[in-house]
């Protein structure tokens, strides 16, 4: 049950003299957090009071810390502390990653081909535990060996600001070389036999408007720009493509693309242009024996799969035409087959195909009746099996080889569980539950066998940027199912759940079906008996968030406990903000505030924090990154400064920032898997439920 002794945290020590002259609220006193028009009030001031914040969240949970340990111990204790990754094959090598015992990050190794069963040979490439010692945040952002095998290109980030520095290793000796690539966000992509690499800059507004060459042994400011993108809504990416001879230099935004080409062999030759960007058309590309394959939106919204000659890359003749059943998500290319994607009825679907062949078509069958699988590391081009990945809600992650010309799985690892694991205890089911405009909303849920109906749930929702959450495994969820709680995922729209339409359902003029889905979802829960209002505990991170802030809003009466991770709840002051990392790309999704009157309207009707009102909230734990680029602190600082101020109830707000970290928390295995038992313990703690 919910305490009602005072909340209130510690106040910030200074603040501007100038606040008490304009008469503005609590709320408004949170633009001195980031407005330069408040000189006065410097880094000090900020930092300590997010401090102040924090030590008031530590205060309030103290009583509550040998649960937190209690539910730590029981998620440490499902993980394999000494493990390691099915070897790979890459060319002369097998390559694994591996964590060892009581390690927060891992190593990267390899051993030759030629010496596959003598563990002597192994080769220790990559030190992450090394790497990350003595920081608090560290996080490894790309990593490429080169095509000769003889190098290693990385990038890390240790402080969570998402901006890379690129080191590149001699595999020989084990020495760096003097290269040194500061300010990257991108994949490294090797060229020129292996003598330059390709990547990205996040410029001074954290975008990727660039693709660069750096000659191996020169200066950086010497790199040569391949490509430069003027549109300051869209982003630059660069891969290879699957037979190693071409770079795929790709620009987009949220609805639309442009793909250039470049020869491996020569990349400063002129770029072939596949075809000019046209708004709303998605395509990305591979190339196959003369031949482009093109993944495209342009005559159905789920997308079809095309083909045309390298010499006329425009030309496309479809291949696998565009269905309302069947959503092509993507495709990868081998030299003797192809596989693609998809999901039908919102089911993970893998089928593979042949070149010479068009009507042969391989679906790879998979055990039960609701799951997540997928192509997982398949990096040569000659291949005679295919690694994927499978999981559902009740069965642990599983490796597995599909030996194509038997069309046979082979098993190969099961996500081990130090601490014991039985299926049998466990049930799963997918419901679909009418939302208020007659649309069926699909839901996965989890539960023991043996929960008493109508006891506590907890909902977790994302809906938005067409991501789907897909229904897989988590060892952190069994700590409260395993105290009676159903743990259910509803698929909402805004993500691409259900196909592209799902999506655009979502999103724009149409935001509000996200959060209206929830809400009826989580009513369709309580009608159908297993859980009742008060007893549903939500969560979400980032824009599930922002859902998390809209919902709470409309219907708090609903729920008895909400977290709110990294929350996007300013929405209409961050889209009118053109100068943040995000906003220019991030207008096809939400809409520009600054140009369309309907889009300011729509936007301030549902931005959490403009929609804050004297009203009773559930217990909130608000969570933010000090050096977050996606959702920069102040939004939820200021957020929970408005409920704080608004709202009737005497129900806990609690607001922590990781000082150290960024938009994805605390790195590392097990410090992350202490902010998820923080989070539970709240959960437990608010809604009664006994540890």
């Amino acid at each position: 049950m919910n305490e009602t002794t005072s909340h209130a945290p510690p106040v910030a020590t200074k603040k501007p003299a100038s606040l008490s002259h304009h008469g503005m609220t609590l709320a408004d006193d949170y633009a001195w957090l980031r407005d330069p028009g408040y000189p006065e009030v410097t880094d000090t001031d900020v930092l300590a009071h997010l401090e102040a914040e924090n030590a008031w969240f530590e205060a309030r949970m103290a009583p509550h810390k040998p649960l937190v340990e209690q539910l730590f111990g029981e998620m440490r204790a499902r993980i394999k502390e000494a493990d390691k990754s099915v070897p790979q094959k890459d060319g002369d090598y097998l390559y694994w990653i591996e964590f060892e015992e009581g390690a927060e990050y891992k190593k990267w190794w390899r051993r030759p081909v030629a010496a596959a069963d003598d563990e002597s040979a192994d080769e220790l490439i990559l030190d992450e535990v090394a790497l990350a010692e003595g920081k608090e945040y560290f996080r490894l952002g790309a990593i490429s060996v080169s095509q000769n095998g003889k190098l290693l290109a990385y990038s890390i980030d240790d402080n969570g600001s998402e901006r890379f520095t690129v080191r590149i290793k001699d595999l020989a000796t084990g020495e760096l070389l003097p290269d040194v690539i500061p300010g990257t966000l991108s994949s490294l992509v090797w060229a020129a036999q292996d003598r330059a690499l390709l990547y990205s800059l996040a410029n001074e507004n954290w975008r990727t408007d660039n693709a660069r060459l750096h000659w191996l042994g020169s200066e950086t400011l010497s790199d040569v720009e391949l490509y430069h993108e003027d549109d300051e809504g869209f982003r630059v990416g660069s891969s290879l493509s699957a037979n190693e001879k071409w770079l795929i230099i790709a620009a987009s935004d949220h609805e639309t693309s442009e793909v250039r080409l470049l020869p491996v062999a020569d990349p400063l030759a002129r770029p072939i242009l596949v075809k000019p960007r046209q708004k709303g058309v998605e395509y990305d590309v591979d190339v196959h024996d003369g031949f482009l394959f093109v993944h495209a939106n342009d005559t159905h919204e789920n997308f079809r799969l095309a083909r045309a000659p390298l010499d006329r890359p425009g030309d496309w003749s479809t291949l696998i035409a565009g269905s309302d059943e069947f959503y092509l998500t993507g495709f990868e290319l081998f030299r003797d087959f192809y596989v693609v994607e998809g999901r039908r009825a919102g089911l993970d679907q893998i089928e593979v195909r042949y070149y010479d062949d068009p009507h042969r078509v391989e679906p790879i069958a998979f055990p039960e009746a609701s799951y997540a699988a997928g192509l997982s590391d398949n990096p040569e081009w000659v291949v005679e099996k295919l690694r994927l990945s499978y999981e559902s809600m009740v069965s642990p992650a599983t490796v597995y080889d599909y030996h194509v010309a038997d069309r046979a799985l082979e098993r190969l690892k099961v996500q081990e569980i130090p601490s014991g694991y039985d299926a049998s205890l466990y049930r799963t089911e997918r419901l679909e539950i009418a939302a208020r405009d007659g649309t069926m909303i699909p839901v996965s849920v989890v539960m023991r066998r043996d929960r008493a109906e109508a006891g506590p749930l907890h909902l977790y929702g994302y809906g938005a940027y067409g991501i789907a959450i897909e229904p897989g495994f988590s060892t952190t969820r069994l700590s409260l199912v395993d105290r009676g709680f159903a743990y259910a995922i509803a698929h909402i729209r805004g993500g691409d759940d259900l196909g592209r339409a799902w999506y655009k359902a979502g999103k724009l003029e149409r935001r509000t079906n996200t959060f209206n889905d929830f809400v009826d979802v989580a009513r369709g829960l309580i009608e159908r008996g297993y859980t009742r209002a008060g007893r549903i505990s939500i969560s979400g991170g980032s824009a599930g968030g922002e859902l998390m802030g809209a919902v709470l809003n409309s219907d708090p009466e609903l729920f008895g406990a909400a977290v709110a991770h990294v929350p996007f709840v300013d929405v209409l002051a961050t889209m009118l903000d053109a100068s943040l990392p995000l906003t220019p790309g991030e207008w096809p999704e939400w809409g520009n505030p600054i140009e369309d009157k309907a889009a300011f309207e729509l936007i301030r009707s549902y931005s959490p924090y403009d929609q804050v009102r004297a009203q009773a909230y559930p217990p909130l734990l608000v969570t933010a990154g000090l050096n977050d680029p996606r959702v920069t602190y102040w939004e939820p600082a200021k957020w929970v400064a408005k409920l704080r101020e608004l709202k009737t109830d005497d129900n806990e707000l609690l607001l922590k920032t990781n000082m150290g970290a960024g938009h994805g928390g605390k790195s590392g295995r097990f410090e992350s898997l202490r902010e998820t038992a923080e989070e539970f313990a709240f959960i437990l703690w608010q809604l009664g439920v006994e540890a």
